[in-house]
Formats: structure tokens, C-alpha cells, sequence
């Protein structure tokens, strides 16, 4: 793998990590931040913030650029939906994202495990605005209602590539599944802001990616992420090129002349990171 450009390179605050990720260990929570090893996880830890992973740390799928552990699901810890709540109250957060392991295995892909977390957060921190980054819940419509009701200010489920590159990097998702899960929610559910990000580096053209901004435009999208990929391990999908922080600024005006109501395309960029800041930037009238 080549060696990182000085675009990529962070800051890593280990007393922050320390200290959110004691109080994560005696609520017994897992963070996405940690289990993918994010780059942004010593300042997202440093803000006390945090993306809380529910369902446990085993993913049911093998997506061939995530570093999440795939292995044997774990029992749902029917206590989780208070402990996140709790963490969010004693880290003070005013935007929690949460986000899951995708568990096949569950009838319904985890989503009342979502809405009870939701509840939770409602009752235990009134006035903190909440996102929920979904899995596909394998295109189980009844399921989304679910999460859908429980009312989150955000509904986040990406898209992660391009269509030409399914095959190779996430084999077992299906691209127009993910679309259709999002045209769905902002039909259903229009108050509800709709979000969606993918990577790039992977090999993508210029031509699929301006195929791929205007299929999320064309569900409905409010908000798109667009950050670069960075290959975990030697046996994850390998990484194409590193995409210069200029490039990412031109994504980012052409998705804005095409519509989206906001974007945030950078190098570090991820799904979660900064939510909070996106959310107020972008979308603050329609949150209250």
C-alpha cells in the first residue's frame, strides 16, 4: 500500500480515546469509529463524540472494504438502547448518530432495535436530534416503516460505490435495492432529511461517478458525504489511487449545480463525521 499523502495524515488525541472509550466499555457500546478504524476517531473521541455501533461488533456480511470483523452474530444486548442513551447524556452529544452491524440473521434486519434506541434517546436526552445509519434490512419494507416511525431527524443508509463495482467490493448488497430503500424513505416519510455517501478510489470513472450522483438525486437525497477510500489491510479490496483534495472540491460544486441540498466531499470525510456541523450548515431550518 503507498504511503499516505500529508492530506491524509491526523492528529491522534489518545487521552481522548481513552477517556470516551472507558465510558463506552463500562456502558458495554461499540462505536464504528473503533471497529472500522476510522482516520477521524482521535478527533471525533477529542469532541466527545461518537458513532454508536448497535447489534454488536459481527457483521452477518463480508463487504470486501470494510474493516468491521465478519464473523458469528452476537445475542442482542436488550440493555443497549438505554446504555447509548446514557453515554449520550454524560458526553453532553447534541447529534447522535447511530449505526449497526448488518444483521441478516434478524427477521427484521435490527430495525426495532433501532427504534427502541431512538425511544430511548428521546426520553433520556430531549432535544438532541438523532440520525440512524441503516443497513439495506434486505429491501424489507415493513422493517424501514419501523425505523422510519420512531421518527430520526436523519434517515443515512450509503450507497458506498458505484454499480459497476458491487460485484467486487460489496458482493452481497445490491445497488438498486439501497436506491429504492432511500426513494422510499423520503416518499414515506418526507420531513424525515435523507442522506447517503460514497467512496472514491476504488477504480471509478468520472463518468460513473456523475451516473452515480445523479441516481441518488433522482430518489430524493437530501445530503451526500463523498470521502476517499483507505484499504484497511493487504487482503481488503485494493485501493486505486488517492483522490487530491481539489478533485473532491469539484465533486463537490458539481453535485451542488445538480441540486443536492448539501454535500460534504473532502479526503477525510465519512458518513458520520462532523454530522452535527452538516445537519446546521445545510439543513438547520428543517430540524426543529
Amino acid at each position: 500500500m503507498e504511503r499516505k499523502p500529508d492530506w491524509l495524515k491526523v492528529r491522534y488525541n489518545q487521552q481522548a480515546v481513552e477517556e470516551v472509550a472507558q465510558l463506552l466499555g463500562e456502558l458495554k457500546l461499540n462505536t464504528v469509529c473503533k471497529e472500522a478504524n476510522c482516520p477521524n476517531l482521535g478527533e471525533c473521541y477529542r469532541r466527545h463524540t461518537a458513532t454508536f455501533m448497535l447489534l454488536g461488533s459481527h457483521c452477518t456480511r463480508n463487504c470486501r472494504f470494510c474493516n468491521v470483523t465478519h464473523a458469528a452474530p452476537e445475542p442482542v444486548d436488550p440493555e443497549e438502547p438505554e446504555n447509548v442513551a446514557r453515554a449520550a447524556k454524560r458526553l453532553g452529544l447534541r447529534h447522535v448518530v447511530l449505526t449497526c452491524v448488518t444483521r441478516d440473521d434478524l427477521p427484521d434486519g435490527g430495525a426495532a432495535h433501532f427504534a427502541r434506541t431512538v425511544a430511548a434517546l428521546r426520553r433520556e436526552c430531549p432535544g438532541t436530534t438523532v440520525e440512524t445509519l441503516i443497513s439495506d434490512l434486505q429491501g424489507d419494507r415493513a422493517a424501514l416503516d419501523t425505523v422510519l416511525a420512531a421518527a430520526p431527524e436523519v434517515l443515512n443508509h450509503n450507497v458506498e460505490t458505484v454499480p459497476a463495482l458491487y460485484a467486487a467490493v460489496r458482493p452481497q448488497a445490491d445497488y438498486r435495492r439501497s436506491l429504492e430503500l432511500l426513494r422510499y424513505a423520503k416518499e414515506t416519510a418526507p420531513q424525515i432529511l435523507t442522506k447517503t455517501g460514497f467512496m472514491v478510489g476504488l477504480g471509478e470513472t468520472e463518468e460513473q461517478i456523475d451516473a452515480l450522483m445523479d441516481d441518488i438525486l433522482a430518489v430524493g437525497c437530501d445530503i451526500l458525504t463523498i470521502g476517499q477510500y483507505l484499504q484497511p489491510t493487504t487482503v481488503h479490496y485494493p485501493m486505486a489511487r488517492y483522490v487530491t483534495p481539489g478533485e473532491f472540491s469539484a465533486y463537490k460544486e458539481r453535485a451542488l449545480q445538480k441540486g443536492f441540498r448539501f454535500v460534504a466531499s473532502a479526503p477525510l470525510a465519512r458518513s458520520s463525521y462532523r454530522a452535527w456541523e452538516v445537519l446546521q450548515e445545510g439543513c438547520g431550518d428543517d430540524l426543529y
